[in-house]
């Protein structure tokens, strides 16, 4: 149930009691309708059920002084769902109380919701909803961080890796009670809500885990011998864990579900796993693309010609090169490269490297004497003294 609900519902109403009724005169008219709708009594009737929770609810609320106090505050604060104006104050000014506790924005606002901070507030004002309920609260599993490096191939691909991990799990020898008997008692410090009140000031009241059983709820009076009473114990498993294709080194994923399990019925928490990724002898990454850079000889970057380029995991695939390629250029060979996210690829970028032979034959060497001289008037580098000489 809300906070607003609980603000809104007539306990007084349920019972059937006036607002200034006695605690005998409430606890009488609460006895009265709990017989009358007991579900013992009226089996495989669901409305008598759900009447008997609200019958329920109200004493909780009306059958505890201080909750009553605090519950006849808020009505009188919040009045019947707007707050009340103030002596003096002209007309009305009504406020929503779904705005107030959903995360709604204010009337005449600029938008933008007060988020839940108010809620948890009442809720622990009240310790009705949110962390701190009236039962002892299931709670949600740690979550757990884990490291796990893949080859080159294995990151741009995905892969499943076996991860071994410890957490923090029920207790096998006392089945997670804390007790060694494992008949543990409610704390009387929180009655069983793993919470206590802390005063602010102004009527209002926050909540802290209680100190006596560290948030359970529950305290054992023989404390297990493995766990010392906490209901949790190192526990060691190995999971068969995907990492999806494409993945980048440092990279951090979220495996929701996959963590520590809860206790009491409580979710698990998650499990981050950090990627580390090897390097490529031939291939390097650059965002969604693979990078390579491919030899060729003086005449393929001169005249032009056709080079077979390697591929990771697939068949090569071969790129023109037009006359006159210089060295460092880079090509781009589509789809080769890395998985993203939705599912297609990157390019892989060829960047041309030309080689020089440091070994000619006499028929080379002759041959490259003679492209000497054929361009012996040609000078690379004047364009370069003439601009060092206009600076």
């Amino acid at each position: 149930m809300s906070t607003k609900d609980f603000i809104e519902k007539d306990y007084y109403k349920v019972l059937g009691v006036p607002k200034d009724a006695t605690e005998a005169e409430i606890k009488k008219a609460y006895r009265k309708l709990a017989r009358e709708f007991h579900p013992d009594a009226n089996k495989g009737n669901v409305k008598a059920e759900e009447r008997f929770k609200e019958i329920s609810e109200a004493n909780d609320v009306l059958g505890d002084p201080k909750k009553r106090k605090e519950y006849d505050d808020a009505r009188a604060l919040f009045g019947n769902g707007g707050f009340r104006p103030g002596p003096g104050a002209g007309g009305s000014f009504n406020f929503d109380l779904g705005d107030l506790f959903g995360g709604g924005a204010a009337q005449g606002g600029s938008g933008g919701g007060f988020g839940g901070g108010l809620g948890d507030v009442f809720g622990g004002l009240f310790n009705r909803g949110g962390a701190a309920g009236t039962r002892t609260q299931p709670r949600r599993g740690q979550d757990i961080e884990s490291e796990v490096t893949l080859s080159f191939t294995e990151a741009i691909e995905g892969a499943t890796v076996p991860l071994r991990m410890s957490s923090q799990a029920a207790c096998k020898a006392c089945s997670g009670t804390g007790d060694k008997n494992g008949t543990p008692r409610v704390c009387p410090t929180c009655v069983g809500t793993g919470q206590v009140a802390r005063g602010s000031g102004g009527g209002f009241s926050l909540t802290d885990p209680c100190p006596d059983c560290k948030g359970r709820g529950l305290i054992a009076e023989n404390p297990c011998e493995v766990c010392h009473g906490s209901g949790r114990a190192k526990s060691s498993r190995t999971m068969q864990v995907r990492i999806p294709a494409g993945v980048s080194d440092g990279q951090r994923i979220r495996l929701r579900g996959k963590g520590a399990p809860g206790e009491r019925g409580g979710p698990a928490g998650d499990l981050y796993v950090v990627v580390h990724v090897g390097e490529h002898p031939v291939f390097g990454r650059k965002g969604d693309n693979l990078t390579v850079t491919v030899p060729v000889t003086f005449t393929e970057a001169a005249l032009g010609g056709e080079v077979r380029v390697p591929t990771l995991g697939g068949p090569p695939v071969t790129l023109k090169l037009p006359p006159g390629t210089p060295n460092g250029r880079t090509m781009r060979a589509r789809g080769k490269g890395a998985v993203r996210k939705d599912g297609t690829r990157g390019d892989l970028l060829v960047t041309v490297e030309v080689s020089v032979p440091t070994d000619l034959s006499e028929k080379a060497r002759d041959a490259l004497e003679a492209y000497r001289e054929a361009t012996a008037g040609d000078d690379p580098r004047a364009e370069l003294f003439e601009a060092a000489k206009g600076a």
